[in-house]
């Protein structure tokens, strides 16, 4: 395929910015591509390159894009609120409506307050735990990412991982010494932490499904020991929903498995496609929030009225009847796809998945935790996206991502990404 216009839009995109990309992994460097593809437009669940290449996507803009693209609600949303304005910086409808949806979809959720990223979600949602608990030490899991604040880029995955560098130069030691690592599945380490440390301990931060060391998946018992932990301790629990709000299940990972946070923080699909953020949970816990309490939190930005019509929008066809039936039923038959071509040339594979996200491990399984994840090849990982690529089919430049299914994905679609890996694995 050719890719000379991403080629001379990348050197050009080198002089103004770092690396030419504005998030690493887009640069797509542990695939082994020279330069990044520049996306020119999408349409369904297709996108187009800079150089007219199309291509089947199975990325959705790292999950946001659930509906595909250019879906009619929620375009006409978006068109009509153009008319009406971009910003305001001041209250809105549309913010309700939206904070209305989320905390009918999630129990756990009572009240919700907009930012405009994950890593603010997360990041807010801590500093609101140790405000509620006034405790200073939080828990996270090795190889769970949960955005790039200070406090979690210690032992973080997703970027970090896919390009082996350290945790990351100008984040401080007494930062991160507030941040207890256990590694994720591991019940018997976190009960130790917790019977060392559980009266320092202001939240534990969890992905229910971490989808930043690839898709990994919380064993029988783990999310359970997680809450009767902090239950006991009187620490919080926080599910970190980024990823997997909307996508595994109208109410998110934690209604797929049964167990109920202090705090969620939500992303990407409630936003539409557009910048978003979200962390809310408890009414006693969210009232200490600024302006009803103390804890200060603040945003320009926040609830921007177009992340909120698009968010909106696509939370209520999520809503409607069979959707999430066939979300399951799309991501059943890309995997078994997957899982055939590779079985019949006796590679070496693990597919995990939990709904409509799923990552084909190229190493034997289980993969449970970052440990494990590591075991991967990344080298044939490399192989096997550049072969994809050049069929047609775009999949996360990462060993360490997830594959994400979207409701606009045809039979022909995965029929002819089914076809491209039997091939690869055939070869």
């Amino acid at each position: 395929m050719k890719t000379e216009i991403s080629a001379r839009l990348f050197e050009e995109a080198q002089r103004y910015i770092p690396g030419g990309v504005n998030s690493p992994v887009r640069a797509m460097k542990s695939v082994g591509m020279p330069h990044p593809l520049f996306v020119a437009r999408a349409k369904g669940a297709h996108i187009w390159d800079a150089d007219g290449n199309e291509l089947v996507d199975f990325v959705s803009s790292w999950g946001p894009m659930i509906l595909g693209w250019g879906h009619p609600d929620v375009i006409g949303r978006l068109r009509v609120q153009l008319d009406l304005g971009t910003s305001f910086g001041a209250p809105t409808e549309l913010e309700t409506e939206l904070a209305r949806l989320i905390c009918e979809a999630m129990p756990s959720v009572e009240m919700v307050r907009m930012v405009s990223s994950g890593t603010e979600a997360t990041m807010s949602a801590v500093r609101v735990a140790r405000g509620f608990t006034r405790r200073e030490k939080i828990v996270k899991f090795i190889g769970c990412y949960h955005g790039h604040s200070d406090a979690f880029l210690a032992a973080a995955g997703s970027g970090v991982l896919t390009l082996a560098l350290p945790d990351s130069p100008g984040v401080t030691h007494s930062t991160t010494a507030d941040t207890l690592l256990v590694e994720y599945n591991d019940v018997e380490a976190l009960s130790a932490v917790f019977a060392e440390r559980g009266e320092e301990i202001a939240a534990l931060i969890v992905e229910p499904v971490a989808g930043n060391m690839g898709v990994v998946l919380p064993e029988p018992g783990f999310l359970e020991a997680c809450r009767e932990l902090c239950t006991r301790s009187g620490a919080l629990l926080v599910f970190d929903e980024v990823i997997t709000g909307f996508r595994v299940g109208w109410g998110g990972a934690q209604e797929r498995f049964g167990v109920r946070p202090d705090l969620t923080t939500l992303g990407k699909i409630i936003g539409g496609g557009l910048p978003v953020g979200a962390f809310g949970g408890r009414r006693d816990v969210m009232e200490t929030v600024a302006p009803l309490g103390s804890t200060y939190q603040a945003g320009t930005l926040s609830g921007n009225p177009l992340a909120m019509a698009a968010g909106a929008a696509t939370l209520r066809v999520l809503a409607e009847p069979g959707v999430y039936e066939r979300l399951e039923a799309l991501a059943h038959t890309v995997a078994a796809g997957l899982t055939d071509a590779a079985s019949a040339a006796g590679r070496p594979f693990t597919l995990n998945r939990v709904g409509p996200m799923m990552t084909l491990f190229f190493c034997q399984g289980p993969v449970r935790s970052f440990a494990t994840a590591k075991q991967a090849d990344t080298q044939l990982f490399a192989d096997y996206w550049m072969h994809m690529l050049e069929s047609g089919i775009y999949l996360a430049p990462s060993q360490f991502e997830a594959t994400m299914i979207s409701l606009a994905l045809s039979d022909d679609d995965i029929a002819r990404a089914a076809a491209a890996a039997a091939a690869f694995f055939g070869g």
